[in-house]
């Protein structure tokens, strides 16, 4: 692995086909030009966003030059209007949380690039998402979906999938207000079941509207999953964790490039040796981040 910026290539949408989900999925696929043995990360973005959001986490860069080394999806979630569904039905279990499923059993997103022909890794695939995205990812994880009496929905976890990256999802359903709990049935996760190694990011101002808890019920996914586990806090942080959607938009409520910066070095890190078990990057990272006494967050793992 070389820490050169390469050359992408980047082609939307592509459509893959998804007829037991009511809306074909959009994605977004880029790859570089040149290298071979390519790593696959898969994104799935927060609720009202699409694949052309998230330039200032997503974009190349010193801390993003390793992740030009896999094709990179973004998934369009489809919103209520599109689905023409209410809330409850048109984010519920069989269209929303099954994107990623869907993009991770489909041929369709290389045929535009043809160049990857043999040239990617299947057996090194690592996902990542943004608040509702997250929920996506988590699903291939391991997390499952609870019914109204507790039962764990469809298990959605793929052996492929060798490590997560959760950026603010949101925590147990028993913390939902009564508005989120009657509108928003698949808010209710359980992580008992997500083994696989993940980094879970949460700023320790995220203060829902959808919760009656505040900012730790961010934390739910680190203290419920059983496993290989780390928790990111990020200090001062919102929902938007310092701008990864994009500057400039209202959903950005706490602009901070320092802070996405921090964010893009850390999460390459952790992929980076998640995937490659020689490197050593997140090692050297998370020791720089706790001897930094003007740090930015904090780690700690399981």
């Amino acid at each position: 692995m070389s820490d050169s910026p390469r050359a992408i290539v980047s082609v939307k949408p592509v459509t893959l086909s998804a007829p037991d989900r009511g809306e074909d999925l959009q994605v977004r696929v880029s790859a570089p030009v040149t290298g071979d043995d390519l790593p696959v990360l898969v994104f799935s973005h927060g609720y009202g966003w699409s694949m052309n959001g998230y330039a200032p986490w997503r974009t190349t860069g010193p801390h993003r030059a390793s992740w030009s080394s896999s094709p990179r999806t973004s998934t369009q979630e489809p919103s209520p209007s599109r689905t023409r569904t209410p809330v409850s039905h048109g984010c519920g279990a069989s269209v929303w949380r099954t994107s990623s499923a869907y993009w991770m059993n489909s041929t369709s997103w290389r045929r535009p690039y043809r160049a990857l022909a043999g040239r990617v890794d299947h057996d090194r695939i690592a996902v990542a998402g943004h608040s509702w995205g997250a929920q996506t990812a988590s699903t291939l994880l391991g997390a499952r979906v609870l019914d109204p009496d507790g039962v764990p929905g469809e298990d959605l976890s793929d052996p492929r999938v060798k490590a997560g990256v959760l950026l603010a999802l949101t925590g147990l359903g028993d913390s939902l207000t009564p508005f989120a709990a009657e509108q928003l049935p698949f808010m209710r996760p359980s992580f008992t079941t997500m083994t696989t190694p993940a980094l879970i990011v949460a700023g320790d101002h995220d203060d829902s509207p959808l919760s009656t808890r505040g900012p730790d019920w961010f934390t739910d996914p680190y203290t419920y999953s059983p496993g290989d586990k780390t928790l990111l806090t990020l200090f001062d942080a919102e929902h938007s964790l310092g701008g990864i959607p994009g500057y400039e938009v209202a959903e950005t409520t706490d602009e901070n490039p320092a802070r996405v910066a921090l964010l893009q070095q850390l999460t390459t890190a952790f992929l980076r040796s998640a995937l490659h078990p020689e490197d050593t990057g997140w090692q050297t990272a998370a020791t720089a981040l706790d001897q930094d006494h003007d740090s930015l967050g904090k780690l700690e793992s399981k």
